[in-house]
């Protein structure tokens, strides 16, 4: 099994391929292709590659397939006896990825790898 852990808006993501998510908005044009570079490890065929924070030259290929706001959340604030009513709302924009190829490495001396026990 194949997959990946990315880095993008300050969370971190567990991707395979063919998978779609939906991350903080980035700068991508709609309906375009995105390289994610923060790659934090990669996993091929049982053995896996950790990065330092990054491994170095991994990259996750990723098709934007839209661009859109989050359902809408609601923060009310009140405060007993005094009157005191704030309603506000707020909606996230998103990316929508389809995850199309996960690329490690050439040099497999960049990260720390370790093969897994079955």
């Amino acid at each position: 099994m194949e997959y990946a852990v990315i880095e993008t808006g300050g969370k971190q993501y567990t991707v395979h391929p063919g998978d779609t998510i939906k991350v903080d908005r980035l700068e991508a044009p709609t309906e375009g292709f995105i390289d994610l570079e923060k790659v934090l490890m990669v996993s091929k065929d049982g053995s896996y590659s950790l990065g330092r924070p990054f491994v170095e030259g991994a990259t996750v290929k990723a098709e934007v397939t839209g661009i859109g706001k989050h359902p809408k959340v609601l923060v009310f604030k009140f405060k007993n006896k005094i009157r005191y009513r704030r309603m506000v709302g707020h909606r996230q924009p998103y990316t929508a990825l389809k995850i199309t190829e996960i690329v490690e490495a050439s040099s497999k001396a960049s990260g720390l790898e370790m093969p897994q026990d079955n």
